[in-house]
């Protein structure tokens, strides 16, 4: 990948303080160029081991402990590589899917976050730690940690959010198209602008320069069930596997998708079966071997490899039979 591209890729810098604020409300980012996708290119090549970052920006070790990061529902700490880059580590059931899911979204001209899944490794000058202590020992051992790169270029706009149904891109094939992607890998945790301040908001924005990156900032609730509070499961190749023959439902009136979320009906709004035509345009070149590598070092085992494989080639075909649907079928 050229470098002109990895710059443009860059991740969250340490929590400012403030509250939450919708895009309108910074005249800058009202007023100024924005995008939401970029042609990504020849799909096939993609390497999907390394994703967005590229081989030569992989971890680096020795990491040295900087801090904990208390945000979010997962466990996190903050370290520093041997290259002098740092980066932000989460445990738990988040992160094999939020590094897996870059890959597809990143694969079909989505802007992600450069993310890593390192099986294991020691950081050194480990100390008090709170809820991370289940996952790093007193001697800064740990396992299965989601390496997610913290650079200032381009700019992180911190507390600064978009609406799923407020944005500059309403009615796009761009936008209908990474709403798909969120059903597509089954991430449930939509949240956005409406959400920020009582439980966080997932939908993010970059600035490079006088340009406005709109992106998706985590992806750690995908390839489980999707579904509310008492149904909905994270990394769980097997139920994702399951429910994929629901994935698309049946086609009258509009496209009737299974995907439950958060806000299950602003994930489906708008959708028009020349939105997925456009979408398959890319998703239906991803291979099967990208796929695979991509799983496999995201720390997936064989037989979740084999599940979640087998589910994303269920769920393509289905967007493929819907993409032969005039849009005066949907909604």
């Amino acid at each position: 990948m050229r470098w002109s591209i990895l710059l443009l890729i860059g991740t969250a810098i340490a929590a400012a303080d403030g509250p939450p604020r919708l895009y309108t409300d910074v005249p800058e980012i009202a007023q100024g160029q924005s995008v939401i996708w970029h042609d990504p290119g020849v799909v096939e090549e993609l390497d999907f081991r390394y994703g967005i970052g590229g081989a030569d920006l992989a971890p680096a070790p020795p990491f040295t402990f900087m801090k904990e990061d208390p945000s979010g529902t997962s466990p996190k700490v903050q370290v520093r590589d041997a290259a002098g880059r740092e980066w932000d580590i989460k445990f738990g059931h988040e992160a094999k899917p939020d590094t897996f899911a870059t890959r597809m979204v990143w694969a079909v001209g989505y802007w992600t976050e450069p993310n890593y899944f390192v099986t294991h490794g020691v950081i050194l000058g480990v100390h008090h730690l709170g809820r991370a202590r289940d996952f790093v020992d007193d001697k800064g051992r740990f396992q299965d940690g989601r390496f997610q790169l913290r650079s200032d270029d381009p700019k992180y706009l911190e507390n600064i959010n978009w609406n799923w149904d407020r944005n500059p891109f309403i009615g796009t094939p761009q936008l209908n198209g990474l709403k798909i992607m969120m059903m597509l890998v089954s991430n449930w945790d939509d949240k956005d602008y409406r959400d920020a301040a009582t439980r966080g908001a997932n939908t993010a924005i970059y600035q490079q320069g006088e340009r406005y990156i709109f992106f998706i900032d985590d992806w750690g609730a995908s390839f489980g069930n999707w579904g509310k509070w008492l149904t909905r499961s994270k990394w769980n190749c097997r139920d994702y596997y399951d429910e994929s023959h629901d994935f698309v439902k049946g086609l009258g009136l509009g496209i009737e998708w299974g995907y439950t979320g958060q806000h299950s009906d602003l994930m489906k709004e708008g959708v028009r079966p020349s939105d997925v035509k456009w979408l398959v345009r890319y998703l239906g070149r991803i291979t099967d071997d990208q796929i695979r590598s991509g799983l496999r070092a995201s720390g997936a085992s064989e037989e979740e490899t084999q599940n979640c494989l087998e589910a994303l080639r269920m769920r393509i075909g289905q967007l493929r039979t819907v993409a032969n649907f005039p849009d005066s079928s949907s909604n």
